[in-house]
């Protein structure tokens, strides 16, 4: 090798031969040396200030990731390594704010598959722990209601007595089987027993306070019925749930199905099916048809609401609609599902029903007792008929033993002295009811009512609270109320004295508060009518109370304003719902049907000088030893001024009781102060008697009705009297029940009444007698109020051979039958049987008025004479 090979580089000036320390070069950033991709120093110049910065940063920035997370190895950068992740990275260690605390997919996913995991553990464990109770629940023997006098130790009746025979499924007819499984559970044969959707349905409406909901399949009712309670709760239904797989599981079907059917609650105090068919159709169960059980399996839907014959809250004609429906449903359903064919379907009719038996104990008033009493603790404790019916109450009542017998026998009495039905001619006294109730003032106790011959004689109808019967002129002391209150349109609405002056001529002309006359649906002048036709001229209210004059009162009422009169009658007591909707003239003459325990209630407020009480059965309930709340005493309000309150009894007292031409002179045979009002409806369809003492209010009605159809009857020829008034049977019957149910309470007088209100008198006084380019001449259309002979016709009034159409769509008991003709003021004339007030003109004209005019039959003045409605018949005493 040459000696010049060996020799260094030669220095090609300063900078070169600087050794590499001494000099700035050899402290210059690694930025002037960039590595080439070759590890080598690149000697590329930077571009400028940016990128040497860039350069700078990235640097820095590798110097940090070395210092914390690498190693040098051999004067080598070691890699970067992760920080390692927790085992649930939550909150999130590589995302920064907001995102940092939401979760993963994967952490969501994870906790559902987990959650699920132990839940679907958690259900096996609790199902391998159930077992199905080896006894019956006490909920599946069920106790008695009793109910108790108002002594608080005598049993009035014990009612709920298990009523159940089981029988086994080969006795059961497939057609039974097959409509239960069509309507409650189609899918009863192939079903683990449980229906998970319908749980969790239910599940949420009773977490959220929704309504309760079922969702059970028959395994699961059949489980509740036997092993559980009926109480709608998440617990039962968890325990419900295990219970009805375990027992889905050990059970064949056809046992469940057995003993779901043996289980269950058709009404009419039957458990069970072969109970239920006793019931409703008087066989046993095998013998069931399918039209019959297609029947049964619709009452299981809800017994108090698809039962034909009725339920406590609901009416025979209402429940027989709803039962029809939802059988036609099932036997649809059960062709759906192909269990029986179109044919077999079409072949079935909606079968007859037995009639309802009493339970034990029901008899007699006792059953109409009990439909009170229950009817006040299910809306109280709000209970379902079923749940009430699963016994075990003890509930105490305001019912007076003594008074009840002494109501009964009251009514009787009357009943046994004028009615034969089976001897009177044409059936005229055949249908006749009776309704009443008596209610003490100031307290508001129901001590006695009479709602009809009896459960055990097949009438289920409580007529002490039945609606659909007008009152009448009973109605008239709520319009003369409101006068004294509210005063009338001349008045400046300041209350008016009883002693003012209106016209009590006949056929009035009504008119409205602007002076017009009123108009009827037509168009026409609607004209009142008194009774007998007669003209009282200028007759003061308190005079008009006692004879019962009608056009002061309907013309009284229009200048009051009828909603006026409608609001005190509501704050007396009357309830909303028996309210005649039409506030025309009529409506002062009673065309409202409020009950006989509403009226004894609006009644006892007058007692009481204007202090209300709601009337309430039941003072206690106890069950399982603890009292139940929501049975306190109601309490008392103010509904009408005291002064009013009893000037209204005064002229009740004073004029209709003790007046010379008083409509209720029969009511002095109670030999103590008394206070009442007659009231007697169009076609002598029902007559009222509501009278008072201090200590007592009774109210007492009678009509006639249709089994059929459930309308009322005309009671012209009842007890061979021409008509039948509110101051006859009905005053009869309060008198004969006061007697008994006053004695030995000390005599007491009533409040003395003070001068109230100023006179203001009816300033217009149009002729009675319309003209004839008015409107047709309108016939009488009331009745008198009549005292019976102690002698009845033998005889019916003879009908008339010619009768009108008279009735005009939607009027009220409007009927174009007996003693309508087309004479100006014919019929035919009853006249009288002792006395010197003519006859009976039972006619109606083709005008615009019509009803009935009934003479009296002792010559004594008649009664109310009540309205035309519309300018047609009314009601009349």
């Amino acid at each position: 090798m040459s000696e010049h090979r060996r020799k260094p580089p030669q220095s090609r000036g300063r900078r070169a031969a600087q050794p590499p320390s001494g000099g700035r070069r050899a402290a210059q950033s690694p930025h002037d040396a960039t590595p080439s991709s070759h590890g080598m120093p690149s000697d590329r110049p930077y571009g400028g200030r940016a990128e040497a910065r860039r350069a700078a940063q990235r640097a820095a920035g590798g110097r940090r990731r070395a210092a914390s997370g690498a190693t040098a190895v051999g004067g080598r950068r070691a890699r970067y390594e992760p920080e390692k992740k927790r085992f649930i990275d939550y909150p999130r260690s590589d995302r920064d704010g907001w995102r940092r605390w939401t979760p993963s997919w994967k952490l969501v996913t994870g906790l559902c598959l987990a959650f699920l995991g132990a839940l679907v553990g958690l259900a096996g464990l609790a199902l391998a722990m159930v077992e199905i109770p080896t006894e019956a629940n006490a909920a599946a023997v069920r106790q008695n209601n009793v109910y108790y006098w108002n002594d608080g130790k005598t049993v009035m009746a014990r009612v709920g007595e298990q009523n159940r025979q089981n029988v086994k499924i080969e006795d059961i007819p497939k057609s039974m089987q097959q409509a239960v499984v069509a309507a409650e559970n189609a899918t009863f044969w192939e079903d683990s027993g449980v229906d998970p959707v319908g749980i969790a349905r239910a599940f949420v409406k009773m977490a959220t306070g929704g309504d309760t909901q079922g969702g059970s399949t028959i395994t699961q009712q059949y489980v509740k019925n036997t092993y559980l309670t009926q109480d709608q709760t998440i617990t039962r239904k968890v325990k419900e749930l295990f219970i009805s797989i375990k027992v889905n599981t050990d059970m064949e079907k056809d046992e469940i199905l057995q003993g779901y059917l043996n289980t269950s609650y058709y009404g009419r105090n039957a458990y069970g099916i072969q109970a239920a068919s006793q019931a409703y159709f008087k066989k046993n169960a095998e013998d069931l048809t399918l039209s019959e059980s297609a029947l049964l399996t619709t009452v299981l839907k809800g017994p108090d609401l698809y039962d034909p014959a009725g339920g406590v809250n609901s009416s025979a004609q209402e429940n027989t609609q709803r039962a029809k429906k939802r059988w036609s449903w099932v036997l649809d359903r059960m062709v759906e599902l192909k269990m029986i064919s179109q044919s077999e379907r079409d072949e079935c009719e909606f079968p007859e029903i037995a009639r309802r038996e009493a339970p034990t104990d029901m008899s007699g008033q006792v059953g109409y007792l009990v439909s009170v009493a229950e009817a006040e603790v299910m809306r109280k404790l709000d209970l379902t008929k079923e749940q009430f019916d699963q016994g075990g109450y003890q509930i105490h009542t305001t019912f007076d033993r003594k008074k009840v017998t002494a109501l009964t026998k009251a009514v009787d009495e009357v009943r046994d002295q004028y009615l034969k039905p089976d001897e009177r001619p044409g059936g005229k006294d055949k249908y006749v009811q009776f309704g009443a109730a008596s209610v003490e003032p100031g307290t508001g106790e129901i001590v006695a009512i009479y709602g009809g011959p009896g459960f055990d004689k097949g009438h289920f109808t409580n007529n002490a609270d039945t609606q659909g019967v007008p009152v009448g002129s009973v109605w008239k002391p709520f319009v003369l109320s409101a006068a004294m209150e509210y005063g009338t349109y001349r008045s400046g609405g300041e209350g008016i004295s009883p002693e003012s002056v209106y016209n009590g001529d006949n056929k009035l002309k009504i008119k409205q508060q602007d002076g017009t006359d009123y108009l009827d649906k037509e168009g026409n002048p609607f004209y009142q009518v008194n009774n007998g036709d007669e003209d009282h001229g200028p007759i003061t209210l308190r005079k008009a109370m006692e004879v019962s004059a009608n056009t002061p009162f309907v013309q009284l009422g229009m200048d009051v304003g009828m909603d006026k009169v409608k609001t005190v009658a509501e704050k007396v007591g009357i309830d909303e719902n028996s309210f005649d909707p039409n506030l025309n003239p009529s409506f002062a003459l009673g065309t409202s049907t409020p009950g006989a325990i509403e009226m004894a209630e609006a009644y006892a407020t007058f007692a009481k000088s204007g202090t209300h009480v709601e009337p309430y059965a039941v003072t206690k309930v106890m069950k399982n030893g603890e009292e139940r709340p929501g049975f306190e005493r109601p309490r008392k309000e103010t509904a009408l001024d005291a002064n009013i309150a009893n000037n209204i009894t005064d002229i009740l007292h004073k004029n209709v009781v003790n007046g010379p031409d008083g409509t209720g002179y029969r009511a002095r045979q109670l030999g103590r102060p008394a206070a009442g009002k007659t009231g007697t409806t169009d076609q002598n369809k029902s007559a009222w008697w509501v009278g008072y003492t201090p200590q007592l209010s009774t109210a007492v009605t009678m009509f006639r009705s249709d089994p059929e159809e459930g309308t009322l009857l005309s009671m012209n020829g009842t007890g061979g009297f021409p008509s039948i008034h509110g101051g006859e049977l009905p005053t009869q019957v309060w008198v004969n029940y006061m007697k008994d149910a006053l004695a030995g309470e000390p005599v007491e007088n009533f409040p003395k009444a003070l001068p109230v209100g100023e006179r203001a008198d009816q300033i217009s006084t149009p002729s009675p007698t319309p003209s004839a380019s008015e409107s047709p001449d309108p016939s009488p259309s009331e009745s008198e109020e009549t005292e019976p002979s102690t002698e009845p016709s033998s005889s019916a009034p003879s009908p008339s051979t010619q009768p009108s159409n008279t009735c005009r769509p939607g009027e009220w008991f409007c009927e174009d039958t007996e003693g309508q003709t087309e004479g100006n003021t014919g019929g035919t004339d009853q006249g009288n049987t002792n006395g010197s007030d003519g006859g009976t003109d039972e006619g109606t004209t083709t005008g615009s008025d019509g009803g009935t005019d009934q003479g009296n039959t002792n010559g004594r003045p008649g009664g109310d004479s009540g309205s035309s409605l519309w300018g047609q018949g009314g009601s009349n005493d």
